[in-house]
């Protein structure tokens, strides 16, 4: 979701006339677009802020500005903490952002925060990086309130995009050329149009009927919100990738309460069971907490249990920190220790790595379908690109290019990685 609001925030200014700079240090104006959920997010932009501060001394027309969820989040206090900041905006107003540089350079610091429950950015084209994949948000926010999770403080309640708004924007990436268009929600499965009939179902048949020959995703998902028609619809339409993201955060009833999910673990796994009934070969990946509020050794034993059950292709792992203003910060107690919190973590992580290796492994003398993304990281004689079930895999360059389709012949594989050759290659064309 940063990176999609990113672009809308360059089709903003440069709809002003600026011009985006090659590397940071040419940038008269450097924008931070920030994210909240994670103290570990936050110190990153702490420590490029306390970094911005000798530069703007030496060059006293630099104008920094931070947007997105941080500043809604921290409010006017970010210009007490980091002298560097000239201005700040929230998720819902960055169509102020051009004015904000415009009356900085008069002088002041400048902050524009409200909420505004009919932003959608209706009407933007975002400037997008590369021509491959494209991000689509068709709702924000969120009206859930997980009780470690500052979402709802920083995005706001939800409203998604009219059905017209989304397929339009479909339109023009298909008649530009995007391979994958990837939906996007912070719970992007309750999307609702209620003036045309529309659920989030109804949406991604729509989407998959405009765009078939571009592979088509979504992320992130609720769990209370997979429905069955949702299931049918990803299982009946070709160009729908058959990879989804679950979170779960905890495989204990107990902990899930605690964090205030909705659901229990029971009605977790029934969807799973829902899923892979519908479609057999579905890739399923999954958000997990260590060390939440209150967790005991036996509800940590129910995570690892859980993920030795599900086997999911892989998972993002964290261990709890407190976001203050949440639910968690108010009423519970953060009481597991900090190397408690990290061993957990470890273990979740080493079985989650030996399961995600296990799962690549026999995908060795397969032949899977890729969609070439970029250059591989180490070679700029390989290629990288993804399967529909989002599994990474690097293969020999030879005559591809990014946004070729293609199948590859698997040889070798890690815990998140799989390499392999080409066999032979079509177009969607």
């Amino acid at each position: 979701m940063n990176q999609a609001d990113s672009g809308i925030i360059t089709a903003l200014l440069q709809g002003e006339g600026y011009v985006q700079a090659e590397q940071e240090l040419d940038a008269g104006i450097v924008l931070l677009n920030t994210c909240a959920v994670r103290e570990n997010a936050v110190e990153r932009v702490e420590h490029f802020l306390q970094r911005l501060q000798g530069r703007k001394k030496r060059e006293k027309g630099l104008i920094v500005g931070v947007a997105g969820c941080i500043p809604q989040y921290r409010k006017e206090e970010m210009f007490s903490l980091y002298p560097a900041i000239d201005f700040l905006a929230g998720p819902d107003t960055y169509r102020t952002i051009p004015s904000l540089v415009e009356q900085v350079r008069s002088g002041g610091k400048l902050a524009s925060l409200e909420f505004n429950s009919a932003e959608t950015y209706e009407g933007v084209e975002p400037v997008r990086q590369g021509a491959t994949s494209a991000f689509v948000p068709v709702m924000r926010g969120c009206n859930n309130r997980c009780a470690y999770c500052v979402v709802p403080f920083t995005r706001g309640r939800e409203r998604s995009q009219p059905v017209r708004s989304v397929i339009v924007e479909v339109q023009k990436l298909v008649a530009s050329g995007y391979r994958e268009i990837t939906l996007l929600g912070q719970n992007v499965n309750s999307y609702c149009d209620a003036d045309e009939g529309y659920d989030f179902a109804a949406l991604l048949d729509a989407v998959s009927r405009e765009a078939p020959l571009a592979r088509i995703r979504f992320t992130t998902s609720h769990p209370k919100d997979i429905s069955e028609a949702l299931v049918q619809t990803i299982a009946s339409r070709p160009n729908i990738c058959n990879a989804l993201h679950l979170p779960v955060q905890s495989g204990s009833s107990r902990m899930l309460d605690r964090m205030n999910r909705g659901h229990t673990i029971e009605e977790y796994r029934e969807k799973i069971a829902l899923i892979r009934s519908v479609i057999p070969d579905v890739a399923l990946s999954t958000d997990i907490i260590a060390g939440f509020c209150g967790e005991q050794e036996e509800d940590h034993q129910a995570s690892l249990e859980l993920l030795a059950d599900i086997r999911f292709d892989s998972a993002y792992m964290f261990f709890y920190s407190t976001r203050p203003g949440t639910l968690a910060a108010k009423t519970l107690e953060d009481d597991v220790p900090e190397p408690v919190k990290k061993r957990r973590l470890q273990e979740i992580i080493d079985l989650q790595n030996r399961i995600s290796g296990e799962l690549f492994q026999e995908a060795i003398g397969t032949v899977v379908e890729v969609l070439a993304e970029s250059e591989s990281r180490r070679s700029s004689e390989q290629l990288m690109g993804r399967t529909a079930g989002n599994r990474a895999v690097v293969f020999d360059r030879e005559n591809y290019k990014p946004g070729d389709l293609l199948n590859v012949s698997i040889t070798g594989a890690t815990s998140a990685t799989l390499t392999g050759r080409p066999e032979h290659i079509y177009f969607l064309s």
